[in-house]
């Protein structure tokens, strides 16, 4: 039954429910007479229709969580609604990587590679093709600059407390950190990102609210005043589509839709490794991999709130997923590396880190005032292509 109390026909809620339903019985056929099936990996037609199945059907849980996730934040209202999606998004990364790093072969670089992925997909790949489609709409978008600068000031030093630091400590060979250097970064990023997330509820929730535009600046090509929405439910329509359950219901099926996606990652590194080996592509591209398919669902609840002139939520839904890659990522990934005493590489290499700054440098500039423009976008689109190139460097 509906929120309003119109009956849903069960098939109407089977259909709704498809992605369940699929990652369920994949689940089930992996983890018992699937098991031999990974011994044929040495096909490559073989390898591919294994990842084909794996990789579409956790899309598809991935799509149901951001489903479900959104008339969650619908009930709930902003800033919420965007918190609790990047949450159940990135919480999909976090379980890929620590099953993968508790397995029998732990790779050392997989979170590095996927969390530096997921900052280069969201900052200039997501953020740019937001900005440049709402610009080539709207012309003009407004967003709250409070709420921006405040991902900023705490995106910033985290990225480089996890992803450069590591680089330049002399007390450990390699990219890594000892165990005292582990514990306070790790304390230091959790803390950091837990008091974000207390401003970001509490003091400060107007911060992440769409602004409002005054009767002035409506015109085209001027800059609006803008004052902030006083309405914590002042969100539109999300995109939502499906039955609408009341909110328990929802939260207990958006677990529910996770688990298959968590489940899976295990054989799906499994067919990452062995394809990248067997096939001679670069190491860096199982990260992206897995950014994609953590962050495809995110990517098209953000450009359907451009789309709808809701820059403010796509701006929460971008910089709250490279904030939340980083805050929840590194201290799960140290405490497994330190009480397992798994291999554990977070320094990147010094293009990666001189890429990283210049992407952190021209967010700066981007969200340093309102409203933005689609010249934003293709700036961010242009530094995501240099990303893509470097993967595939020789």
């Amino acid at each position: 039954m509906t929120a309003a109390g119109v009956p849903q026909t069960l098939l109407g809620i089977l259909r709704a429910e498809s992605g369940l339903i699929a990652g369920i019985v994949t689940t089930v056929l992996f983890f018992t007479v699937g098991k031999g099936w990974l011994g044929y990996l040495d096909s490559l037609p073989w390898l591919g229709l294994m990842f084909v199945w794996l990789f579409g059907v956790m899309i598809w849980c991935a799509f149901g969580v951001v489903r479900h996730a959104d008339a969650l934040a619908e009930l709930l209202g902003e800033p919420y609604g965007t918190l609790i999606l990047t949450l159940s998004v990135i919480s999909i990364e976090v379980a890929i990587l620590a099953t993968v790093m508790l397995g029998k072969t732990p790779n050392p670089t997989l979170p590095r590679e996927t969390m530096f992925a997921i900052l280069m997909i969201v900052l200039n790949g997501m953020v740019g093709t937001v900005l440049a489609v709402g610009g080539l709409r709207y012309v003009q978008q407004q967003y709250n600059l409070q709420g921006a600068l405040a991902y900023l000031a705490v995106i910033t030093p985290l990225a480089f407390l996890a992803l450069v630091i590591p680089t330049f400590t002399e007390s450990t060979s390699g990219p890594t950190l000892q165990w005292q250097q582990a514990i306070v970064i790790g304390a230091m990023t959790a803390l950091l990102y837990a008091a974000f997330l207390r401003i970001q509820t509490t003091r400060h929730r107007k911060f992440f609210v769409q602004p409002k535009l005054t009767g002035a600046g409506k015109g085209v090509g001027q800059t609006p005043a803008v004052t902030p929405s006083g309405s914590d439910t002042d969100m539109a329509d999300s995109g939502h589509h499906g039955p609408t359950y009341s909110g328990p219901v929802h939260a207990v099926l958006l677990l529910a839709t996770l688990l298959p996606v968590v489940l899976l990652s295990k054989p799906l590194a499994a067919l990452l490794d062995h394809g990248i080996a067997q096939i001679g592509l670069p190491n860096a591209l199982g990260g992206v991999v897995i950014a994609m398919l953590i962050l495809s669902p995110e990517w098209t609840a953000a450009l359907q709130a451009a789309m709808r002139d809701q820059l403010q939520r796509a701006v929460n839904l971008s910089l709250g997923s490279a904030l939340s890659t980083i805050g929840l990522t590194v201290p799960v990934m140290l405490a497994i590396s330190l009480f397992t005493g798994t291999p554990l590489k977070l320094g990147l290499s010094s293009v990666d880190i001189v890429l990283l700054s210049v992407t952190l440098f021209v967010c700066h500039i981007t969200f340093s005032g309102a409203p933005t423009n689609i010249l934003l976008g293709f700036v961010h689109l242009v530094l995501f292509g240099t990303y893509v190139l470097l993967i595939f460097k020789p």
